[in-house]
C-alpha cells in the first residue's frame, strides 16, 4: 500500500484517482494547489505524489521545485498539454514521469506501482558500504566521479537530475557499445517501465546539453540507440 499524495485544482480529477487508489488499497491525501503541494509532501510525507501542472497559488513546476529542496518522493505530473517543453522542463526538476490529460486511472495506477517498484530496487541496490576507490571516468575536460555522483566540465561542477546520472553513468560504463532503446529503458528506467519511450530521447537532449561541448560523446545510432564514444 502506497500513501500517495494527489494535487490537483479539479476536485473532479482527484476524486476519481482516489476512487481507483482506494480501490487498490492505496491511502489519499488530497490538495487542491501547489502550495498545498510542497505542505502536504513536507509535512504528511507521502510515497509519491501525482501534481498538477496548472494549478492556483503556485503552479506544479514552481511547487516540485520547492518540494525537491527538502524531500527526493517521487513525482509524476499531470497535465492537459503534450509539448516537450513541459516535459523537458518536468525532468530537469527531477519529475520521475509525466502523464497528459485526459488519461486512464488505470494507466496512472501502473505508472504509480512502476516508479515505486524502481525507486524500491534502486534503494535496494545501494551499496552497504562505500568502495575503497572511487571509480572515475575521464575524457578530455570531462571527468565522472560514479562512486561519488559528480561530474566535472573542464573543472565546474555540472548539474545534471538523478535520472541523467543514472543514464550518464550507465552508458559510461559501457562506453563504446552500441546500447539499443531497449536495452537502455530496461536497464535504467527498469524493466516494468510503463510510459512513453521519448521520455529516453528527452534525457538523452537533457544530458547532452548538460555536458556542453562534450556532447559529441553521445552518438545516436539511427534505428538503433545510442553510444558512449570515448573517443569522440
Amino acid at each position: 500500500m502506497y500513501r500517495i499524495l494527489v494535487v490537483d485544482d479539479e476536485a473532479g480529477i482527484r476524486t476519481l484517482i482516489a476512487k481507483y487508489a482506494h480501490y487498490e488499497g492505496h491511502e489519499i491525501i488530497e490538495g487542491a494547489d501547489g502550495m498545498a503541494a510542497v505542505e502536504l509532501c513536507r509535512n504528511e510525507k507521502p510515497d509519491i505524489a501525482v501534481i498538477d501542472i496548472m494549478m492556483p497559488e503556485l503552479d506544479g513546476f514552481s511547487a516540485c521545485r520547492e518540494i525537491r529542496k527538502f524531500s527526493d518522493v517521487p513525482i509524476i505530473m499531470l497535465s492537459a498539454r503534450g509539448e516537450e517543453y513541459d516535459k523537458i522542463n518536468g525532468f530537469e526538476l527531477g519529475v520521475d514521469d509525466y502523464v497528459v490529460k485526459p488519461f486512464s486511472p488505470k494507466e496512472l495506477m501502473l505508472r504509480i506501482d512502476a516508479v515505486m517498484k524502481r525507486y524500491a530496487r534502486a534503494f535496494a541496490n545501494e551499496p552497504r558500504q562505500a568502495p575503497s576507490a572511487n571509480e572515475v571516468y575521464e575524457f578530455g575536460g570531462l571527468k565522472a566521479d560514479v562512486t561519488a555522483r559528480i561530474v566535472y566540465i573542464d573543472g565546474v561542477r555540472a548539474e545534471m537530475t538523478p535520472k541523467e546520472y543514472d543514464l550518464f553513468f550507465y552508458m559510461l560504463k559501457n562506453k563504446n557499445i552500441a546500447l539499443s532503446r531497449e536495452r537502455l529503458i530496461t536497464e535504467v528506467w527498469g524493466y516494468d517501465y510503463f510510459g512513453d519511450d521519448r521520455t529516453l530521447d528527452t534525457h538523452i537532449k537533457l544530458l547532452r546539453r548538460s555536458l556542453g561541448k562534450y556532447s559529441s560523446h553521445i552518438v545516436t545510432l539511427r534505428g538503433v540507440g545510442y553510444r558512449f564514444d570515448s573517443d569522440a
